[in-house]
């Protein structure tokens, strides 16, 4: 379990990114991180990872605090950043030299990794493009087994077909004990794996808060993601936008409408109603957040 409580960050005197910030994060889960662009995505994620220290509050990861930067909890933690540097060295050479400090690397699991994007132990890491090479970290990482695997932006650099293959090796890559975070802008890229979402919203003052903390399942059964040919007043509207054929929707789920969870509305409506949004999930966010 991971928690976060009454966090506050801030890169400049004066100015808080996060403030009092409260979150839950919970083992077997692959969590989409959203927010807009300087929403502090990354922060939080360094933050996790004990790269940054908070201002004020705590963070617990397990047992541990991230800040002590323990070795018993560097070796239960992957972390793949969105820049990168790999050494020049046989990707071979890379995996034997670091797979050492996981206890529970496996090696035929890297393997298979390397196959299925089409890479092999002796091809020069300094040699690959930049897709490749994050193929390499995106593996290596799924490999290492870790309690927490955390990722910045991973289907950055990835072709069409890759992207398929990442969705299927992380949803094959969690068990129980295995939370896995997702920060990233491609929001089409993912939709199908992520599931809770966590999105980021900004407050006066430029302030970040949790604007949503919620199952696919919770927000399909509170909201409702549909096309109109015409707006109905009748319907109460968080979110709409012109599309082919009329309109498209998010709208709340009064009638316990069955619809689909379309991510990039859901994000758009959070960051343009985030108070009501907070009031049709204040359960949801009160047992997560708290």
């Amino acid at each position: 379990m991971i928690h976060l409580h009454d966090v506050s960050f801030s890169y400049r005197r004066n100015r808080l990114l996060y403030d009092h910030l409260n979150l839950t994060l919970r083992p077997g889960s692959i969590y989409g991180l959203l927010g807009p662009n300087g929403a502090g995505k990354s922060t939080l994620l360094r933050l996790l990872t004990g790269l940054l220290y908070p201002k004020s509050g705590s963070i617990r990861v397990g047992e541990w605090r991230p800040g002590d930067r323990k070795p018993g909890f560097l070796e239960d933690l992957f972390f793949v950043p969105e820049e990168f540097y790999l050494p020049p060295v046989r990707i071979g050479q890379f995996v034997t030299g670091n797979a050492q400090f996981y206890p529970r690397f496996d090696t035929a699991q890297m393997a298979l990794y390397l196959r299925e994007f089409g890479l092999t132990n002796g091809q020069n890491l300094n040699e690959l493009s930049y897709g490749q090479k994050k193929k390499v970290l995106i593996g290596f990482g799924l490999a290492t087994n870790t309690a927490l695997l955390l990722m910045d932006e991973p289907t950055n650099g990835l072709d069409i077909p890759s992207k398929s293959q990442f969705r299927r090796l992380v949803a094959g890559a969690v068990d129980d004990r295995r939370t896995v975070v997702i920060s990233t802008h491609q929001v089409r890229d993912l939709e199908t794996l992520i599931d809770p979402i966590v999105i980021l919203t900004g407050e006066p003052g430029g302030r970040m808060r949790i604007g949503l903390n919620a199952t696919v399942e919770e927000i399909t059964d509170r909201l409702w993601f549909g096309m109109t040919a015409e707006l109905d007043a009748s319907r109460p509207i968080l979110y709409s936008e012109r599309a082919v054929g009329g309109y498209a929707l998010v709208a709340e789920n009064q009638h316990d409408e069955p619809s689909r969870l379309d991510l990039e509305r859901l994000f758009n409506t959070v960051q343009a109603e985030p108070d009501r949004i907070a009031q049709l999930f204040s359960t949801t966010l009160t047992g997560i957040n708290a």
